[in-house]
């Protein structure tokens, strides 16, 4: 039998997790990046097209449950040189929401994979910090947290 208290516990964190993602995909289009969910897996270093979850008769089913939760990219401005043919380059960032900004063994080993793969230019880690009682979301690059290769 289920502890209710856990149960409990586990809606609030779900709930929490969630309105911290949407915190973050909020603060990256207003600083002009676009986003959208990352809906890809790296299972026996494949990348695949990540599982919908069932949560049973008459509730949703869960989507977009990749790694990592959004894809972001912008536009790069390059120098003009005139005779050349330019070229739209983009920068594509992996972005995971975490509240507390720490990632598991796993989920290191996936954004090494991501990396190493050019899947993504970088991977940040979206962490929520409190500052004078209002949240503020702190952004930290994988290879400057964790180190490069």
């Amino acid at each position: 039998m289920k502890d209710p208290k856990n149960v409990a516990k586990g809606h609030k964190n779900r709930a929490s997790g969630a309105e911290f993602e949407r915190r973050v995909r909020k603060d990256l289009e207003e600083k002009g990046w676009i986003v959208d969910k990352w809906s890809n897996q790296v299972i026996d270093n494949k990348l695949v097209a990540a599982r919908h979850k069932w949560n049973g008769p008459n509730r949703p089913m869960v989507f977009g449950t990749g790694f990592p939760d959004f894809v972001c990219f912008k536009k790069i401005e390059k120098d003009k040189v005139p005779g050349l043919i330019q070229y739209k380059t983009y920068e594509v960032v992996g972005v995971e929401s975490k509240s507390n900004g720490t990632l598991t063994k796993e989920e290191k080993e996936k954004c090494r994979w991501l990396l190493d793969n050019d899947v993504f230019n970088q991977i940040r880690i979206a962490e929520k910090t409190k500052v004078k009682n209002k949240i503020v979301i702190v952004y930290h690059n994988f290879e400057e947290k964790y180190g490069k290769k």
